[in-house]
C-alpha cells in the first residue's frame, strides 16, 4: 500500500466519516484507475487519469520524503502542462536557518492606494472572478480605531481628509489558533514562522477560518479563475501554486519570494514605504530597528496569539 493511501486511511475520523471517505475514495479511484488502464483511452487521457489518481491519494506534505516531494512537484507541473499547454515551475524551497520572519506596518505612511492589494493578487494567483484578496485596507476616521466602523470598500480619491489607513492580512501568529483546530493537520507553522496550508490535504471544513481572530483566511467556493496571460508561473508548493474549489488559502508572506531572499510583493509595491518585512533574528535588520525604536502595537494582543505583525506611527 502506498504511503499516501496509508495517510488517508489512518486519518482520525468518526465511523460515519470513515465510511463516507472510504466509499468516495473507492468510487473515484476506481474510475480513475479504469481510465488509466483502458485500452480505448488515448495516451494523454491515460496519463491524466494516472496523475489525478496520484493526486487524490497524495499524502500530507510534512510526512513526505524528499523523493516524494520531488515526485509531487513533477506531477503538478506535468498536470498543468497537459491541461493548458503551458509550463509552470513549482518549488519546495525549505526554510532558511536562523530566520524568523516578521512584518511592520507604518500607519503614518499608508495612503490607501491599494497597490499592495493588486500586487498580492497578481503574485499569488488569486481568483479573479471573486476578486479574492488576502490584504484588506481599512479606512478609519481620525481619532478612532474601530474595525466595525471602518470603511473597507472605499471607491473615492485617497487619502481622504480626516482619515487614516491600516492594512490587515495573515499575521502569522506564533501561537496560531487556526493550526490548533485543523482536524487533519493541513495547516501548520514552519520553522521560519510562516503559517502554511497544504491545499491537497485541506478538507474545506473552515474551522481555521472560524478560529482566526483576524479574518485572514479565504475559502474557494468555486474553482479559482486566473487568466493564462496573468498567471504567475513561479510558484511554491506551500504558497502561490494554483488552488482548487473547496480549500482554504491565505497570505504566506509570499513564501515563493521570501525564501529566495526577496521581499513580499506587497512590500515591494508599496509606493510610500509603509510596509517593512525582515528577519526578526537579525539584530541589524530594519524590522528589528523598528521594534527597538518605535512605539509598536499589535491587534488583539490580549488573545495571546503573538502575531508577528506590528503597527507603528512616525
Amino acid at each position: 500500500m502506498s504511503n499516501q493511501l496509508v495517510q488517508i486511511l489512518t486519518k482520525p475520523m468518526d465511523r460515519r466519516t470513515a465510511i463516507r471517505t472510504a466509499g468516495t475514495a473507492l468510487a473515484l479511484g476506481a474510475g480513475l484507475l479504469e481510465t488509466a488502464c483502458s485500452p480505448f483511452a488515448s495516451a494523454a487521457e491515460r496519463e491524466k487519469a494516472k496523475l489525478d489518481w496520484e493526486e487524490y491519494f497524495q499524502g500530507n506534505f510534512r510526512l513526505m520524503s524528499d523523493d516524494e516531494k520531488r515526485a509531487t512537484v513533477e506531477r503538478l507541473e506535468r498536470s498543468h502542462q497537459i491541461r493548458t499547454g503551458e509550463n509552470i515551475n513549482v518549488s519546495v524551497t525549505e526554510p532558511r536557518k536562523g530566520v524568523l520572519y516578521g512584518y511592520a506596518f507604518n500607519v503614518s505612511k499608508c495612503r490607501g492606494y491599494m497597490d499592495c492589494v493588486r500586487a498580492c493578487q497578481a503574485e499569488n494567483n488569486q481568483d479573479r472572478r471573486s476578486g479574492m484578496a488576502y490584504i484588506r485596507i481599512h479606512e478609519h476616521e481620525n481619532g478612532q480605531l474601530n474595525f466595525e466602523h471602518a470603511n473597507d470598500d472605499f471607491f473615492h480619491e485617497v487619502p481622504a481628509a480626516g482619515h487614516f489607513y491600516m492594512g490587515t492580512q495573515c499575521f502569522h501568529c506564533q501561537n496560531p489558533p487556526c493550526v490548533d483546530v485543523c482536524p487533519v493537520k493541513a495547516t501548520w507553522m514552519e520553522p521560519d514562522g510562516i503559517v502554511v496550508v497544504d491545499y491537497n490535504w485541506c478538507i474545506g471544513c473552515r474551522y481555521c477560518m472560524a478560529a482566526c481572530p483576524y479574518d485572514a483566511r479565504r475559502f474557494n467556493w468555486a474553482d479559482p479563475v486566473v487568466p493564462v496571460d496573468e498567471l504567475n508561473a513561479n510558484q511554491h508548493y506551500l504558497g502561490n501554486r494554483l488552488r482548487k474549489k473547496g480549500v482554504v488559502e491565505k497570505c504566506t508572506f509570499c513564501i515563493q519570494r521570501s525564501r529566495e531572499g526577496r521581499q513580499p510583493a506587497c512590500v515591494e509595491a508599496c509606493p510610500t514605504g509603509a510596509r517593512i518585512f525582515g528577519n526578526l533574528l537579525d539584530p541589524d535588520s530594519e524590522i528589528r530597528w523598528v521594534l527597538a525604536n518605535k512605539k509598536v502595537f499589535r491587534l488583539k494582543e490580549d488573545l495571546g496569539t503573538e502575531p508577528k505583525f506590528w503597527y507603528f506611527m512616525d
